[in-house]
């Protein structure tokens, strides 16, 4: 019988040691939000039946399970832990998991660290532009303990990013640096709007020390270079709206060459990014 995924923060697991650090920042997002954290891995049936055994390759993979669910324990040894094994693609499994999820997590797979050589199809990308929840998108090196950045345009799916940071900053105790960038030539009304909805959503979550900006750039070179001393990154998925199989510019750059975890937020319903 397959392992529940819903409300679970799902984790997509795989061989490289990459993948033992987001394990542990799952689990990391699976107690700060006080949800069960899930383990899949996707097993390839068809290359299994090309060896002298099957046995060998599933016990493999029920190995870096156990490996996986000893990271998460360790890491935080109130979350409940489980693990599933699935037949296919990886990608297909965790947006399969997706629609039931709280937050799915997986690797870059080396795309921080990799210039100009990311693919389109790489597994971060597509789980970021098709998923029906949050997304998490771990680096190999753990993060600064800066404070939690978040990306603003004013549009509808930015406010429920912010909303989402705010109550993810309240839960880790942490400060919030909500960021609005203008690019050069384009008609700035002020900084009014950003500083009402921080406002706004900052009186729901009084215990949150947050402060905004506004300022004139590249909005992907601004960002990437602010989450260079930031714990998390958290942007919404599209500018506008965040359609599965869409993903921003900005949140493609943030994807591709941020070197904090990247939260892209999608799937939320209208108003329940935050309490």
């Amino acid at each position: 019988m397959a392992a529940p995924t819903h409300d679970a923060v799902v984790v997509g697991v795989g061989r490289s040691e990459e993948d033992l650090q987001v394990v542990r920042a799952a689990a990391g997002e699976a107690a700060v939000h006080d949800r069960p954290l899930l383990l899949l891995h996707a097993f390839n049936w068809a290359a299994a039946v090309e060896k002298p055994t099957a046995a060998g390759p599933r016990a493999d993979a029920e190995g870096l399970l156990e490996r996986a669910g000893e990271v998460a324990s360790a890491a935080e040894p109130a979350v409940p832990v489980s693990g599933e094994i699935v037949e296919g693609s990886p990608v297909e499994a965790l947006v399969r998991a997706s629609d039931s999820a709280f937050l799915l997590a997986l690797g870059d797979g080396g795309m921080a660290n990799c210039g100009h050589c990311v693919r389109a199809d790489a597994p971060a990308v597509q789980l970021a532009a098709r998923a029906g929840c949050p997304v998490l998108v771990g680096r190999a090196a753990p993060p600064p303990q800066g404070p939690l950045l978040v990306g603003v345009d004013g549009s509808e799916s930015s406010r429920a990013t912010l909303r989402y940071a705010f109550d993810c900053a309240e839960r880790r105790g942490t400060r919030l640096l909500a960021l609005r960038v203008v690019e050069p030539g384009n008609h700035d009304p002020g900084d009014e709007l950003l500083e009402a909805a921080v406002a706004r959503y900052g009186a729901r979550h009084p215990g949150v020390a947050a402060e905004c900006h506004t300022v004139r750039g590249d909005p992907g070179t601004v960002l990437i270079e602010q989450s260079r001393s930031a714990q998390l990154v958290l942007v919404g998925a599209r500018g506008d709206e965040a359609w599965r199989g869409m993903l921003g510019a900005v949140s493609q750059s943030l994807l591709y060459h941020s070197p904090a975890p990247v939260i892209v937020v999608r799937g939320l319903e209208p108003g329940s990014g935050g309490p």
